[in-house]
């Protein structure tokens, strides 16, 4: 059986778990800005570079950077959301795969995750 974590404990994880999306939103929003003045300047500018020419794939290449970024980014907050809605129905520190607790200790380093150690290294 499952250990219920104690209030405080539940509490400290909620403030964690929201800065932690506040943080990540506030990126995502941070490079959609950047994106978007990056192309605005890039039609305010007399003309684009090749995509062939190296400055043209280096543009490429950071575009591409910034949206893997970004997905990693939304990934994580969609992590951090999901951990949200589990502390508010009771199932926070308890592992989905298991049911078992989740050590604390794990929860400090991933304070979104959703699996114990063992399950976790088995998918």
């Amino acid at each position: 059986m499952s250990r219920q974590l104690a209030q405080s404990t539940l509490d400290r994880f909620r403030v964690v778990l929201e800065e932690e999306r506040a943080r990540l939103r506030s990126l995502l929003e941070e490079h959609e800005q950047e994106r978007e003045d990056a192309r605005l300047a890039e039609t305010a500018a007399e003309r684009s570079p090749d995509p062939t020419s190296a400055e043209g794939g280096s543009m490429v290449f950071e575009y591409e950077k910034d949206l893997s970024v970004d997905a990693n980014t939304e990934d994580l907050l969609r992590k951090a959301e999901n951990a949200l809605e589990r502390l508010e129905v009771g199932e926070y520190g308890i592992c989905e795969s298991c049911g078992i607790a989740i050590p604390v200790t794990r929860l400090e380093v991933l304070p979104y995750t959703t699996l114990c150690v063992e399950c976790a290294q088995r998918h």
